[in-house]
């Protein structure tokens, strides 16, 4: 269920006195980033603010996340689990969410696999903010305008498709990693973003 401030009555606030635990996912990758606990007012200044907001159980108060350290949790959406007692929240995460200063509370070994695609596209978004070209390769390409940047995603498509044929597969393999690269940089100089390609994938379902 979606949760909204006209539906959040509904969900099972005795059966955790008051208080509902909230995991926390990146939205473009996937990561689970943190765990904390929301009440009913926790809960309204999150779907209000749109900056996810807990409960802090040591101070005794609503905590916005990110109000000292300034990396907040943008909230994309809220959603309760089918008992009604647990939230996930999809979130854009405004820097480290840790205290650690780690993208996630967790480390885990094996990263969900589209989180490779939402990092190099944070990468490519830093590098084009970078006033200096020389920098970085990435840097150097976005400043040289679209048509190069265009150029070079149809120079790694014809590599792909030679690769295909060849039946090359270490070959196929980079070349589409290359595509994969210079398709990001070519939509990041539009000012557009491989979540923008899933939306539409998301509309061509069914």
């Amino acid at each position: 269920m979606q949760l909204t401030t006209d539906n959040m009555a509904s969900l099972d606030w005795q059966k955790m006195n008051d208080l509902i635990p909230c995991m926390v996912q990146d939205a473009s990758s996937g990561r689970l980033l943190m765990q904390g606990y929301m009440n009913q007012d926790a809960l309204a200044a999150t779907l209000q603010s749109q900056q996810v907001t807990f409960f802090s159980r040591s101070k005794q108060r609503l905590w916005r996340k990110g109000e000292e350290s300034g990396n907040t949790l943008q909230l994309v959406e809220l959603v309760a689990d089918c008992d009604n007692d647990a939230i996930l929240a999809l979130a854009r995460p405004q820097g480290p969410t840790c205290h650690l200063g780690t993208e996630s509370c967790w480390v885990p070994q094996q990263q969900p696999m589209i989180s490779e695609l939402s990092e190099l596209q944070r990468t490519i978004e830093q590098r084009k903010q970078q006033a200096d070209g020389s920098q970085s390769y990435t840097a150097q390409l976005l400043e040289s305008g679209i048509r190069r940047c265009a150029q070079k995603v149809g120079e790694e498509g014809v590599e792909v498709a030679l690769a295909a044929v060849a039946q090359d597969d270490d070959a196929l393999l980079n070349e589409s990693a290359d595509l994969m690269y210079h398709l990001m940089v070519v939509l990041s100089a539009r000012d557009l973003s491989i979540d923008d390609v899933c939306k539409v994938l998301q509309q061509r379902k069914g």
